[in-house]
């Protein structure tokens, strides 16, 4: 007779539904560093240099492993839900938002570097360096889309 049919594991499933099949203290740990995550987001907002979104993509794949109530919370929010939406839904950054993350992000490393860290911490320097290539990389790596709707 015929096997069952087993779930195709290349069929990629909603990426807004929250999985719940985990044991308690799997769900528990990825709450709290959802729920830490969140937080230090939320703090970015008003402090310059400490970025919402990366860290609000972080919380929502944390609550993705644990709560449905907090997940729709951030990818519904009105600030920076939609970009969250975008990234897990695998359309990545728009077009127009790769220049700005860059120099944002290259404006903040080269003060770092050139003024903020004292010369006798070359370490600090060329960490600090190290990590802003890695992250260049990483965001030239993400898909870019036209952006020529606006947010919901």
């Amino acid at each position: 007779m015929d096997e069952p049919l087993k779930a195709n594991p290349l069929i990629v499933k909603d990426p807004h539904s929250v999985d719940l099949n985990r044991s308690a203290v799997n769900r528990i740990f990825w709450f709290i560093s959802g729920l830490i995550s969140m937080i230090v987001g939320l703090i970015g907002i008003p402090v310059p240099g400490l970025p919402t979104t990366p860290l609000m993509i972080l919380a929502a794949a944390c609550f993705a492993r644990s709560n449905q109530r907090f997940y729709d919370w951030i990818i519904n929010n009105k600030l920076f839900g939609h970009h969250v939406k975008n990234y897990r839904e695998g359309k990545g950054i728009p077009k127009t938002s790769k220049p700005l993350i860059l120099l944002t992000l290259w404006g903040f490393v080269l003060f770092a570097v050139f003024y903020a860290i004292p010369d006798d911490v070359a370490v600090s320097k060329i960490g600090t360096l190290v990590l802003a290539i890695i992250g260049t990389i990483f965001i030239l790596r993400i898909p870019s889309f036209e952006d020529s709707q606006t947010p919901e």
